[in-house]
């Protein structure tokens, strides 16, 4: 789909007027395209949302050319996020190995307003295993699905207490095993604890791919394997975060801001969310919005503001 070419004749509709696609931060270099980039927008209401005259719907795109798309989104994340990072607060990997078990089925936010006390009361696997289920339980239940997920961590604990001498393993491969513990949590701890590439292939990730046209998998594994056939290795934990700060921020699920979308002019998806750029801003969350970001305890380079502890007004 294509922007109507200027010039065309309507008998019933006004000639279409433009509006620019403002960025909600500023960006620099490569993304300084985005930000110039135009959106084709109606004076009469349409059945289908405009495009940017940039967008080219990548129907039979070749293997090369969505290849050189995608690294480019990538390359505006980076300027859009170049504070991009994982959003549980951890000072160790075990602390973000339990952080991302509990962040299942919850937010970020949620599990970082709900470690503190946890981790106080178990700062290690040695003690974690030996704690009462049920006074586990009532530390974690803010975080849903309490009793299953207190089951996971007193047997990741004691797995790591009994096989791995009280220590997070460093290989995918241990980590797997550990109860509890799927790739994309092993991605996660590998990626940020240990430095280790990995791809976290979570909720958001593998909408914002779909939107994108990088892929049509649904599958998790299936996701990273094809993004991994796009991106060297040396980019795969920093382009997880990026995305995942994009769709958590700009792409929503059921109403991405589109018209306040830095890199629009790239996504052949446009149009999905809202297009007018003053309505889409109201749609900006976290930093991007002017609110709180997920950490208690965010990077020093973090722009925006930490999140208040559990209880807070």
């Amino acid at each position: 789909m294509t922007s109507p070419k200027s010039g065309t004749r309507a008998k019933a509709t006004k000639t279409p007027t433009k509006a620019s696609i403002e960025a909600p931060v500023k960006t620099s270099g490569a993304a300084k395209a985005s930000k110039t980039a135009k959106v084709t927008k109606s004076t009469k209401p349409a059945k289908a949302a405009k495009v940017p005259e940039a967008v080219k719907v990548p129907k039979g795109e070749s293997h090369l050319a969505l290849v050189r798309r995608a690294r480019r989104i990538n390359r505006e994340l980076a300027e859009v996020y170049p504070y991009a990072h994982p959003e549980l607060d951890f000072r160790n990997p075990f602390e973000l190995l339990v952080a991302t078990v509990l962040s299942a089925q919850t937010t970020d936010l949620r599990v970082n307003q709900t470690t503190p006390a946890l981790f106080a009361a178990y700062p290690t696997p040695e003690d974690m295993a030996a704690a009462v289920p049920e006074e586990m339980e009532e530390l974690i239940r803010p975080t849903g699905f309490f009793r299953a997920k207190t089951k996971s961590l007193l047997g990741l604990s004691a797995a790591l207490r009994d096989d791995f001498g009280g220590e997070v393993p460093g290989r995918l491969e241990d980590l797997v095993k550990l109860p509890g513990v799927g790739r994309k949590t092993a991605n996660v701890v590998l990626g940020n604890a240990f430095g280790v590439p990995g791809i976290t292939v979570d909720t958001h990730f593998g909408r914002l791919v779909r939107r994108w046209k990088w892929t049509d998998e649904e599958d998790p594994v299936k996701v990273e394997a094809v993004v991994a056939d796009i991106f060297p290795k040396s980019e795969w934990t920093m382009l997880s975060h990026r995305v995942i700060f994009h769709g958590r921020r700009i792409c929503h699920s059921r109403k991405p801001a589109c018209g306040a979308c830095p890199i629009a002019p790239l996504c052949p998806s446009y149009g999905e969310g809202e297009t007018d750029p003053e309505k889409a801003r109201k749609l900006l969350k976290y930093e991007m919005g002017g609110y709180p970001g997920q950490r208690l305890s965010p990077p020093p380079d973090f722009p925006g503001k930490p999140a208040p502890a559990l209880g807070a007004a």
